[in-house]
């Protein structure tokens, strides 16, 4: 395996870690974040109405894909800024 082939399959595997971290963190956040705000507003804010508990439990779900759906599109558009970059023998 040439040494170009080496480092990048290394920057590879660092690249796909650093996503199924992120993963794994949205999917956790997906988890717990409505189920604690329904919870929460159920007791603290709307005294027992499930149903304002129940809509502040959508929109934190809502508000997390969002969160993740926007990661995502950063992280692709920095990949991208990447590939368009030319290379140099200094980049080499």
């Amino acid at each position: 395996m040439s040494e170009q082939a080496a480092v990048s399959q290394i920057q590879a595997n660092t690249a796909s870690k650093g996503v199924l971290a992120k993963l794994l963190f949205f999917s956790v956040s997906l988890g717990v974040i409505p189920l604690t705000s329904y919870y929460t507003s159920l007791k603290y804010i709307s005294e027992g109405n499930s149903t304002v508990a129940a809509i502040t439990a959508v929109v934190a779900a809502n508000v997390v894909l969002i969160a993740y759906i926007i990661t995502s599109l950063l992280e692709d558009s920095k990949d991208n800024a990447k590939k368009a970059e030319p290379e140099s023998k200094k980049n080499r």
